[in-house]
């Protein structure tokens, strides 16, 4: 082991950041670094930031803060989109030793020989047009299924959103160099591969190839129960896509489609690449071919501009839209960004009034898909965590089950029949093994 080789990881936002972290823990891992917990007095901190909200960036200077409470000489290590966007910012909180940006965080060992405390944080960080290589990576460790980047960076600029100056322009590796790293993950004995990327869609750009290509391909990789795709644009998820996932095997039935917002007055704003005639043709198609399907969307509250009745459109459109739940993020502005030009601002307490109406029509909408699962079976692929007795696990189309903690069910796939949704909003299930029927519950 290297001498000064115990790493504590943090990591903030997406699920790329996660897939990120987990990679470059192998990397260190492989160098002779110990992975131990945050509290577990380590040498060295690695903390990977988001910076989608104004509340991520102070996470990240608390985070630095608890740090040192824990080991006051740690070397504390900054990378991830907040890196990217205000490396002076981040140099400036006490205690901070280094800061990679985008292209620089995948090359920390270079960079950890003098682990001694800084007087002052020493910054690596290039232009984002310089970032241009894709590095591929997948986290693993502790779940029974995996986040596999298959894609980073983007090139939509929409108005209120820095992640292309975060993470800079689409880039992807070639479908053949993307199997292989499902099927080195096969070998791992992970069930079930979650796609993620920041603009997955546009897989392929200057391999002359797309993201239809690249899941006919991962459907024929063995050793993998489940691919799932995660956030994709709308204006790139092509019929013949979800055509696809309809007859597949292992592409399972569960989209994640952003939407931002029902108005195509504020959707033009935003420089949203579709309007929501389209994204309801989308919606349709998926409820008919997949009538069980889970469909999960992105809204945001209190863009610039956003009257009363644009919202109202918002919330009527998605009240009549068949979609599962709803992810709401309250509009805050960023630097650099279009949007925090605009005038019409909306003040927050709106914001925040807005967003507690759309997020009481996700619980709806949740509690109406489970209502709609009710009597039907399915298979539940069970994690290992254990939680006051209880273990964890999520059917096909994204029910979340609970069961009683029991070691021999993780990352096994069960058989389970849905049986009500009791007034606490759990749904008691059946397991349907040798005939043998055991009621537990099912939490969403």
């Amino acid at each position: 082991m290297n001498q000064y080789g115990k790493v504590a990881y943090y990591t903030l936002g997406c699920k790329l950041n996660f897939s990120e972290t987990s990679t470059i823990a192998r990397q260190l891992s492989d160098a002779g670094y110990a992975k131990v917990d945050f509290d577990d007095t380590p040498n060295i901190y690695v903390i990977n930031t988001c910076s989608v909200t104004e509340n991520a960036d102070k996470k990240c200077k608390d985070l630095v803060k608890k740090a040192l409470r824990v080991n006051p000489e740690a070397f504390i290590t900054i990378i991830g989109c907040y890196a990217q966007l205000k490396p002076d910012e981040i140099a400036s909180i006490p205690g901070v030793d280094l800061v990679l940006g985008a292209n620089e965080k995948f090359n920390i060992i270079e960079h950890l020989d003098d682990l001694a405390k800084k007087e002052h944080a020493h910054i690596e960080n290039e232009p984002i047009k310089e970032t241009k290589e894709f590095v591929p990576g997948f986290s693993y460790g502790d779940r029974t299924r995996t986040f596999m980047k298959v894609q980073d960076g983007c090139d939509y600029f929409c108005s209120f959103c820095t992640i292309p100056l975060a993470r800079g322009t689409s880039r992807s590796s070639s479908v053949e160099n993307t199997v292989k790293v499902a099927e080195k993950i096969a070998k791992t004995g992970v069930r079930e591969i979650v796609l993620t990327g920041v603009n997955i869609g546009d897989f392929g750009k200057g391999h002359n190839e797309n993201f239809f290509d690249l899941v006919k391909a991962l459907d024929q990789v063995d050793g993998i129960d489940r691919f799932r795709i995660s956030s994709i644009e709308p204006n790139l998820l092509s019929d013949e896509i979800i055509q696809f996932v309809a007859k597949s095997n292992k592409f399972v039935p569960h989209f994640h489609i952003p939407l931002q917002s029902g108005s195509d007055k504020m959707l033009k704003a935003m420089r949203r690449r579709y309007d929501t005639t389209l994204y309801r043709n989308r919606i349709a198609l998926i409820n008919e071919i997949m009538p069980n399907c889970c469909i999960g969307v992105d809204v945001i509250t209190g863009f610039p501009g956003e009257t009363e009745e644009e919202f109202k459109k918002t919330l009527s459109f998605l009240t009549e839209l068949d979609v599962s739940y709803l992810h709401v993020f309250t509009y805050s502005e960023r630097a650099n960004t279009t949007a925090v030009r605009m005038d019409d601002v909306v003040p927050m307490k709106t914001r925040k009034e807005r967003s507690k109406q759309l997020r009481l029509l996700s619980h709806k909408k949740k509690r109406a898909f489970y209502e709609k699962n009710v009597q039907k079976t399915e298979e539940v692929l069970f994690e290992g965590t254990e939680e006051n007795g209880h273990m964890y696990g999520f059917t096909s189309n994204y029910v979340k089950v609970k069961a009683p903690y029991n070691p021999l069910m993780k990352n096994q796939i069960a058989p389970i029949r849905m049986d009500e949704v009791d007034r606490d909003g759990l749904m008691k299930i059946s397991f349907i093994e040798k005939h043998q029927l055991t009621e537990h519950k099912l939490i969403y």
